[in-house]
């Protein structure tokens, strides 16, 4: 079956024993942070609060935090999903009647995709415009207040009506205003920019607890002018339905728990934040416009539904993952080279991206590279490391030994200094401004041959064993904590302080000159743990400052780097604080987590 609305798909989760009725009060604020988080660690069931202390509506949370919840979601597996997209648009290219009549099913979706009008469920009840009866969770102690963390925005381009549906925090400031956080390189940022040109007000609408399929459609990272609406009908395999705006002008969906209907008035901007967002780290506050509620619509008896992010992983590992592997292998269709990509979860998927590239000639994988962070979303990656076709880029440790036998800075680094990056992303000091790294570690034959190299220079010469760098490193600084080496390609070293100064020391000692990337990381981070170790290493340094080479100069303006990388991933002054949930809160959990989960 397919989900027209949320409950249809609570239902299916109840008959497969993945959502768990709390009856418990709870507080949205922090406690539901807490819960939430343990049940995902815990692998628990989706979790819906029926008794929200100060709220009228039930709590909806974890609803998509496994495998096995985004597949009953999407109804399929995603790997499957993009490998039968992928193929049905080879088809298409160019068309071939005979081979698309075979791909009934696909033609189906596709001719699911055109939205269409219909009344539905979500004008049902007309709510007072009283943010505080809904059960808005505050999620990290350090929080400007509580923010809605799962809207829906639609808003349509005012030049030409295009719609966009994205998803951006809102935080709570009174009971009819929030804040709107549009970061850069975003669709509704876009047609609001649109709109101050104009300099008019902008109208728009915030679904809360769509269907699965829209959501999902919502956080995918599609082309700028592809209509999420209709992307959510081909997921689904059913038309999206809308229908006419109680106070607007414009349209919105007809099957959400509850629509927000509003202004975002022209030219004006207020202190947003600080929020613990997906990187790990509270994100500062910043001024950014607001939006005015004018009306609440709701279906009878709505479900607010929420998510948490914060230090990996989070629920939006699964919804992040589930849409890469959907849309992923798209790329092929303008990048015939590439083979498969992946940006990890743990690195804020911005952060750190592995492309596998069938290189047909010398440099064309880096010629990829370059031109994947100019396009869409995928501009805002920091740090690109590329591998050859046979490498599956979700295998880290493959990728660690791919580096170790291929990388050699002289010929395959690239830094690239003050580009656009992630609002989120704090490394340089300055929003959304930064700087980017390609790691060049496909193979090296073409290169070797051109200019003569043997490949052996590139490779490891020695093994290097734990108790030799435990050696090494005793003599180094009595600040070094623990160290942990990932493939004998990465160290990385936990440190109290003096963090550049130490990474300095190592990378020109000729005993750990076999290792070609020494990392440093706070006392914070489990460096025995990948998935943490990846998160304490990427969401931490800036390319142009925190990267550093055993040997490094300039020849004429041209940057030669040669030996062991050294990164400064140690927290610095100024950074904001990673999150960390309070001691009161957990406290209290503990004793209340038994009988929450029995």
């Amino acid at each position: 079956m397919s989900f027209t609305n949320l409950k249809q798909f609570l239902e299916v989760l109840k008959k497969e024993n993945e959502l768990l009725v709390i009856e418990d009060e709870i507080n949205p604020e922090l406690e539901a942070t807490e819960i939430a988080h343990r049940a995902l660690l815990q692998n628990k069931p989706a979790l819906l609060f029926t008794n929200v202390h100060g709220s009228k509506f039930p709590l909806l949370m974890n609803t998509y935090a496994s495998d096995k919840r985004v597949e009953l979601a999407l109804q399929k597996d995603p790997d499957k999903l993009g490998g039968e997209l992928l193929s049905f648009a080879e088809e298409l290219i160019p068309p071939k009647p005979l081979k698309l009549i075979k791909q009934k099913s696909m033609l189906r979706r596709i001719l699911s995709t055109l939205p269409k009008n219909r009344k539905g469920i979500s004008q049902e009840q007309n709510l007072q415009v009283r943010l505080s009866d809904l059960p808005i969770i505050k999620s990290w102690p350090e929080d400007g207040g509580r923010f809605i963390t799962l809207p829906q925005v639609f808003t349509y381009d005012p030049r030409n009506g295009k719609r966009n549906v994205g998803m951006y925090r809102m935080q709570v400031f009174d009971d009819s205003t929030t804040g709107m956080h549009w970061q850069i390189q975003k669709g509704g940022g876009f047609h609001y920019f649109q709109s101050e040109k104009l300099n008019q007000d902008f109208e728009l609408a915030v679904a809360l607890g769509t269907d699965p399929a829209m959501l999902f459609a919502t956080i995918a990272a599609l082309p700028e002018n592809i209509d999420e609406a209709m992307f959510a009908g081909f997921l689904r395999g059913s038309r999206t339905a809308f229908t006419k705006a109680k106070t607007l002008s414009i349209k919105v969906p007809a099957n959400a728990e509850f629509i927000l209907e509003g202004i975002v008035p022209a030219n004006f901007r207020r202190m947003e934040g600080p929020f613990g967002d997906h990187f790990g780290h509270y994100s500062a506050a910043a001024e950014f416009p607001i939006f005015q509620i004018k009306a609440i619509t709701s279906a009878k008896n709505p479900i607010y539904p929420a998510t948490i992010v914060g230090i990996p992983p989070m629920e939006d590992k699964f919804l992040g993952d589930a849409t890469q592997k959907i849309l992923g292998p798209l790329i092929k269709l303008i990048h015939p080279e590439i083979s498969s990509l992946w940006a990890y979860y743990e690195a804020g998927f911005h952060n750190l991206l592995v492309v596998s590239v069938d290189e047909r000639y010398h440099k064309e994988a880096a010629k990829t590279a370059l031109s994947i962070m100019g396009e869409g979303q995928l501009s805002l990656t920091k740090c690109v490391v590329l591998v050859d076709s046979n490498i599956d880029p979700r295998d880290f440790k493959s990728v660690l030994n791919e580096i170790r036998k291929n990388f050699d800075p002289h010929y395959d680094f690239i830094m690239i200094p003050k580009v656009p990056l992630d609002t989120l992303d704090f490394t340089s000091f300055k929003m959304n401004l930064g700087s980017k790294m390609v790691i060049d570690a496909t193979d090296n034959k073409m290169r070797n041959a051109e200019f003569g190299v043997r490949s052996a220079e590139f490779g490891v010469r020695n093994q290097i064993n734990h108790e030799k760098i435990k050696s090494i490193l005793k003599n180094v600084s009595w600040d070094l904590i623990d160290f942990s080496l990932f493939e004998n390609t990465l160290l990385v070293v936990k440190v109290k302080n003096n963090g550049r100064e130490i990474l300095e020391k190592l990378v020109s000692l000729e005993s750990l000159k076999d290792i070609k990337i020494i990392a440093l990381v706070s006392e914070d981070v489990d460096i025995h743990n990948q998935e943490k170790m990846i998160w304490g290493i990427f969401t931490r340094f800036d390319a142009e400052r925190d990267i550093i080479f055993s040997e490094q100069k300039l020849i004429g303006i041209s940057p030669i780097y040669k030996g062991t990388m050294g990164i400064d991933a140690t927290w610095k002054e100024g950074y904001p604080k990673p999150l960390k949930m309070s001691p009161e809160i957990i406290k209290l959990i503990d004793t209340k987590w038994e009988k929450l989960l029995k």
